[in-house]
């Protein structure tokens, strides 16, 4: 089918792409950007899992691998503000390692920081949530530190995390949307938090992060991408909450129209044309920006306007002037072999270096008068020299907030040294500066992606593609006169959901299962242990001996009666089973069975799955117990007894920098609970119960989330789609959406599950 040939291509670009880097605006390659190599200390070349790029060894020596000021922005820039990107690394952690593999940090905030601990055999995402702007930490439970190579990748798409290992999907979760609002000044450390802490020990390699949707396909070409993201579905609310606001606005002219059109009986009414709140008379001509209109039967039609050429008089030429689109004859001063407009200034600095200022005034560069220059609160590297002032200013200075030319459609961007226009989305500009902008129409244009059986219908920025009579709609851009999933002529799995494409129809697997939607298996959250099989979403079949949702529980066949020791024998119960054992003083071999084994009398040994745990064989019993610690013991297992590390190595450096820690010790840091394991520290978040309310917040200084009654005080709500908000112009608003209150400025509400929270902005009434 269509569908199956655009798959194809789309698989065979991404592989095509792979060998040379996928689109460098979207890459942040950051072995090559942070340029390791021999002379890095802590890190050396060596060998990776395939010989396409280079790996390095993080040692377990002291290191700084942090990127300069400039390179981090350069990531940053790649990264703020965008809600949908993956994380790749190829890695081969040392056997017990807890180390951080990268991290984007402002002081005490993690907005990203991805961890892997060895000691509990867990990844760690930190990061800050983008509604709250609370500090969050997901958990995988997953052994990356074995010392073994594995491809591990971390989608983000809004509030949907995907976690593949080795090209296997591990984890899919709905979280709290991450922040990648990141401030200047954020840092960017690879392998380690920081000079003191999570030393990461190993190899990577191939370390990116692809800011686009479902990036783990270029590790992985072979995986499947047939259903929209997060960050796609967020888009899509976004829109609707924009049409909701059109809806409300436009519901509120009609309704101001109907009042007029019933006093029109009594008069005689000529056709009128209003713009920006100015009305025109029938044939009535007037310039808006760079277009000139006519008010035609009630209708504005606009041209572009076509400025003259005029020649200038002596010592003036032509130039923009505030207000108007066409350039006009203004003043000129020559000064140092440069052209300067009346009212422009520039700056000459004496061999001194004193700066002085002049201004072009009545054809003449006149001296200005210095007042004195604000303080800076920023280093000297950060601050920045302009050509029209001799006051410095900081680096990131707001120079749209002074003052800018820039007109409808067209928005100011601030550059490093001064302010520039720019024309929004879906508009084009009509002079070089980019002050006037004009919509595009892509529908007239050709510019748009609506397919077969489609109307386009341009709209402001963007465009609309609208089924025609008698199709049904597949998507955004496309319709179709038949539903293959409708009359079930699909080949899609049981457990599989079919969506209808045109000229075919995909097959998705239902949560719960995984496959190609054709073959669909189910698939278990938690995994099934002790030999289980998953059979059901979620479900398990438990092999003999063991029951639960996971199988985890052992059966007790001594304590319900289901064993069939004979009467001279006891029954004692094990992990899957039970055993018969002879009572004292009977005619017994004296052997153990552990774990499906023969253990003979007296026998000692170590549990596979433990080593900390020491079990012996005594009389047809086995009898375990926790390793003894015995310090004086110069062969002690240090990793089971960190106690007895006398190591000045082993000992750990407090987040604060003032405490230390010896092997074993514990203690609480930011709702963490923290571990010192032979010189790592190790922290995980502490357990919080379940939160079943409605709405929820986190209070300062405390770890866990409250319920609480009043939606308005909740940071944290359990959206219901199914509950709708009326606001003032009686618009249904969706839970979640916000808008400006009809007839104020600046006050702001918000629909949470069915209620209406408003608040006014105190900085947008001091703007007023």
């Amino acid at each position: 089918t269509e569908m199956g040939l655009g798959a194809l291509l789309f698989k065979s670009l991404l592989i095509s792409v792979w060998g040379l880097g996928v689109d460098p605006s979207q890459q942040i390659d950051v072995l090559t950007e942070l340029g390791l190599g021999e002379s890095t200390t802590g890190v050396r070349q060596v060998p990776g899992l395939h010989n396409g790029t280079k790996a390095f060894l993080f040692q377990d020596t002291p290191r700084s691998i942090k990127a300069s000021t400039a390179t981090a922005e350069q990531f940053f820039q790649k990264l703020r503000n965008k809600h949908e990107f993956t994380v790749l690394v190829t890695l081969k952690q040392t056997h017990l390692n807890s180390g951080v593999i990268f991290s984007i940090h402002h002081l005490d905030h993690r907005y990203l920081e991805l961890e892997s601990s060895g000691h509990r055999n867990e990844v760690r995402l930190h990061y800050h949530s983008s509604g709250s702007h609370h500090p969050h930490t997901e958990v995988f439970p997953y052994i990356l530190a074995d010392d073994k190579w594995h491809k591990l990748s971390l989608a983000i798409s809004a509030s949907h995390l995907i976690l593949h290992v080795d090209c296997n999907k591990i984890y899919e979760r709905v979280v709290e949307k991450p922040s990648t609002d990141l401030p200047v000044g954020t840092s960017f450390w690879l392998g380690q938090r920081n000079n003191a802490h999570g030393y990461f020990k190993g190899i990577m390699q191939d370390v990116q992060l692809l800011v686009m949707p479902q990036g783990f396909i270029a590790q992985c070409p072979d995986l499947n991408r047939t259903c929209p993201t997060c960050n796609d579905f967020h888009g899509l609310v976004q829109k609707i909450m924009e049409l909701q606001d059109i809806l409300a606005k436009t519901s509120a002219k009609l309704s101001r129209a109907e009042q007029r059109m019933n006093r029109l009986d009594q008069c005689y009414c000529e056709r009128t044309c209003t713009m920006k709140g100015t009305t025109y008379r029938e044939l009535e001509s007037w310039t808006d920006g760079c277009k000139n209109c006519t008010c035609l039967n009630g209708t504005i039609q606009c041209e572009t306007l076509i400025c003259p050429n005029p020649d200038c008089p002596l010592k003036s030429a032509l130039a923009y002037v505030d207000g108007k689109c066409c350039k006009e004859c203004k003043p000129v001063c020559q000064f140092h072999g440069r052209t300067y407009f009346e009212g422009e200034r520039n700056t000459v600095y004496s061999s001194s270096g004193v700066c002085v200022l002049y201004e072009c005034k009545d054809q003449t560069m006149k001296l200005v008068e210095s007042s004195g220059c604000p303080a800076l609160y920023c280093p000297e590297s950060h601050q920045i020299t302009l050509s029209h002032s001799c006051c410095k200013v900081c680096k990131g200075y707001d120079f749209c907030s002074e003052r800018h030319n820039c007109m409808e459609n067209s928005v100011c961007r601030n550059l490093n040294d001064r302010a520039v226009c720019s024309c929004r989305d879906g508009f084009r500009a009509l002079r070089e500066d980019n002050a006037y902008c004009e919509d595009v129409d892509e529908c007239a244009e050709g510019r748009h992606y609506c397919r077969e059986n489609t109307m386009c219908v341009n709209t402001p920025g963007s465009f609309m593609c609208i089924c025609k009579t008698g199709y049904i709609r597949i998507d955004d851009y496309s319709c179709t006169e038949h539903d293959e999933c409708v009359t079930n002529q699909h080949n899609c799995d049981e457990n599989a959901l079919c969506f209808n494409t045109v000229g075919g129809h995909n097959c998705v697997c239902k949560p719960g299962y995984t496959g190609n939607g054709t073959t669909c298996k189910a698939f278990c959250k938690d995994g099934c242990r002790n030999g289980g099989a998953c059979i059901a979403a979620n479900v398990c079949a438990c092999p003999q001996g063991f029951t639960g949702p996971s199988c985890e529980t052992d059966i007790d066949e001594c304590g319900t009666g289901r064993h069939s020791c004979a009467n001279d024998t006891i029954c004692f119960n094990l992990d899957g089973g039970y055993d018969c054992r002879c009572p004292h003083g009977k005619n017994c071999t004296g052997d153990c069975i552990h774990d499906g084994k023969v253990k003979h009398n007296g026998q000692i040994w170590v549990l596979e799955n433990d080593r900390c745990s020491v079990c012996s064989c005594q009389n047809g019993f086995v009898m375990c117990r926790r390793m003894v610690c015995d310090c004086e013991n110069p062969t002690v297992d240090l990793f089971c007894c960190p106690e007895c590390d006398p190591r000045l190595s082993s000992q750990c450096l407090h987040q604060n920098g003032e405490t230390l820690y010896n092997s074993g010790d514990t203690w609480v840091q930011n709702c963490q609970q923290c571990r010192c394991l032979q010189g790592e520290v190790d922290c995980w978040p502490l357990p919080c119960p379940e939160v079943e309310c409605e709405f929820s917040v986190l209070l300062e200084n405390e770890c866990c989330p409250r319920c609480v009654t009043d939606p308005c005080q909740a940071d944290t709500i359990r959206n219901d789609i199914t509950k709708t908000c009326l606001d003032e112009m009686n618009v249904v608003r969706f839970t979640g959406s916000s808008w400006i209150k009809h007839g104020t400025e600046c006050t702001l509400c918000q629909c949470k599950n069915g209620h209406i929270c408003c608040s006014v902005d105190p900085q947008c009434l001091q703007e007023l």
